[in-house]
């Protein structure tokens, strides 16, 4: 039985307890006997090859031995008879249970012995309410020192019982340590993972998210009903909902932008058209301010934002044969052609990373290597630096940081997939990730977890993660998603959420879960 029942065994303890007073009273108490197989003194009781705890021991024993025992578990509240003990050894024998509370109601124990028992772990609770305890002995036992162990540890370290010192015989890299010299800090103890949360009934392109009036919100882009569907976290059934959306056709990106606390979403579609919508607190609804140039943005594959000192800016990726990837730059009452970049290149990404403090952003294409641009202060423009060698046919870029260290995970529809690293003039390659019909490999921070998401339209979508020691990415978790375009995190009510898009099946989230494996 659990934990819970715990209270209700000890309750029946008292009640049977209760009774036998009742029913003796008025009569001559009797003292019980030494078992059979124990040798008991006015103070002392020594038991060897006992086939169980004995009930029978006389209640004024201050010590109490156990020998070559014949039983294998020590039950909870195994002394509650035995309240006055101030000694208590097992010696040679072998355990495979101890529970949590087998050493309850022993409030005057001074020293316990469990040396030489063959234990490889203890329960966490098992010296809890000895607030005696002077001495405990622990040696000759074969302590597998992984996350069970790791309260051991912790309490060693501040207990003021004398404990002698004991040793790991498990896992291999701790055999042979001194328990007692080891820090919690050695024990990597939390694994995460994600679990399915919710599923959106529709297919989807781009996701993002965004804050607003103080609320974190989530908008999704749908290319085959043409609509911006915008989210929110409904505290009640603890789940996200739709709120209001913004009907277009061919939708391929909803991307928002806060400026000076107005909300503006930037709606790209193959057909029919850009837009720039901006919401309206009064209406409550999103009313349509501006239309991007249609010569210039034929066939939108990507938007990304972003602020440079004061001004900000957003660029488009045109991914068709007559387009320009185009920047646009805030003017205080709309969005204006700032510079065209790369034209006829066909872009199918772009994205804005500083390096070295300074803005840059990088273009990726189907004709050519990506490109990488810097921001030139004097001229307040983007100019082109170089490409990123060796790397043709990479559909996507985006970048993430450890430390002060900038790295790139560049997609490939085809072939490998790679991650890369800044080395003070150029990109260099760090690892390969095979991949085949990967359209999107995300970088993305939850926490202190740093991991990488290839997805693919063939097989399941790969989740890395960051190994800080070997400095590279190792492999984590599979998710089955259906041909995945983007992914994205999300923070809200203490609650930590991936968003997986999808071109061909439903739209995902999933729950970033911790999991304490030391608990």
């Amino acid at each position: 039985m659990g934990n819970a029942s715990r209270p209700f065994r000890r309750i029946a303890y008292f009640l049977c307890l209760l009774s036998v007073l009742l029913l003796t009273e008025g009569k001559k108490p009797v003292k019980p006997k030494c078992p059979a197989w124990c040798t008991c003194t006015k103070d002392n009781a020594l038991c060897e090859n006992a086939r169980s705890i004995p009930r029978s021991v006389p209640p004024d024993v201050i010590s109490l031995s156990f020998v070559r025992s014949a039983f294998t578990k020590i039950p909870e509240g195994s002394f509650l008879l035995t309240p006055s003990l101030q000694l208590l050894l097992f010696t040679s024998n072998t355990f495979d249970v101890i529970s949590d509370d087998a050493f309850m109601g022993l409030p005057h124990l001074e020293y316990l012995s469990l040396a030489n028992n063959n234990l490889q772990s203890l329960p966490k609770d098992i010296f809890k309410g000895l607030d005696s305890l002077t001495n405990v002995d622990l040696r000759g036992n074969a302590f597998n020192c992984d996350c069970k162990l790791k309260w051991l540890v912790e309490w060693l370290g501040s207990t003021n019982a004398t404990v002698e010192d004991i040793y790991c015989e498990g896992p291999p890299e701790y055999k042979k340590r001194k328990i007692n010299s080891l820090s919690p800090k050695e024990f990597d103890c939390t694994i995460t993972e994600f679990e399915v949360y919710q599923s959106l009934p529709y297919q989807s392109l781009s996701v993002d998210t965004f804050s607003y009036m103080n609320d974190k919100h989530v908008v999704i882009a749908q290319p085959f009903t043409g609509k911006c569907i915008f989210l929110e976290w409904d505290h009640v059934e603890v789940m996200f909902r739709n709120y209001d959306n913004i009907t277009g056709t061919s939708t391929v990106v909803c991307k928002p932008i806060v400026i000076e606390s107005q909300l503006y979403v930037i709606v790209a579609q193959l057909f029919g058209g850009s837009h720039i919508y901006k919401r309206d607190i009064f209406a409550n609804k999103f009313i349509k301010i501006q239309d991007i140039e249609i010569l210039k943005i034929r066939k939108p594959n990507d938007i990304e934002t972003f602020r440079i000192a004061e001004d900000w800016y957003f660029v488009v990726a045109d991914s068709s044969k007559a387009g320009f990837t185009t920047v646009y730059k805030w003017n205080g009452n709309g969005f204006y052609s700032h510079q065209s970049l790369h034209a006829w290149y066909r872009d199918t990404d772009v994205e804005f990373l500083e390096i070295s403090g300074k803005p840059h952003l990088i273009l990726s294409s189907s004709s050519q290597r990506p490109v990488i641009y810097q921001w030139n202060k004097g001229t307040n423009e983007f100019v082109k630096r170089f490409d990123i060698q060796d790397m043709e046919d990479a559909y996507a870029v985006k970048h993430f940081k450890v430390k002060e260290d900038v790295y790139i995970c560049l997609t490939r529809f085809i072939g490998d997939s790679k991650v890369m690293k800044w080395g003070g003039s150029a990109f260099l390659d760090l690892q390969r990730m095979p991949s085949r019909g990967s359209m999107v490999f995300q970088p993305l921070q939850i926490d202190n977890y740093q991991y990488a998401i290839l997805g693919s339209d063939y097989s399941f979508t790969q989740v890395y993660y960051w190994d800080a020691e070997k400095a590279k990415f190792v492999k984590f978790q599979e998710l089955n998603i259906q041909a995945p375009r983007s992914f994205i995190h999300v923070s809200i009510n203490n609650r930590d959420f991936l968003f997986a898009s999808s071109f061909k099946g439903t739209t995902l989230i999933y729950r970033h879960v911790i999991v304490d494996l030391s608990a």
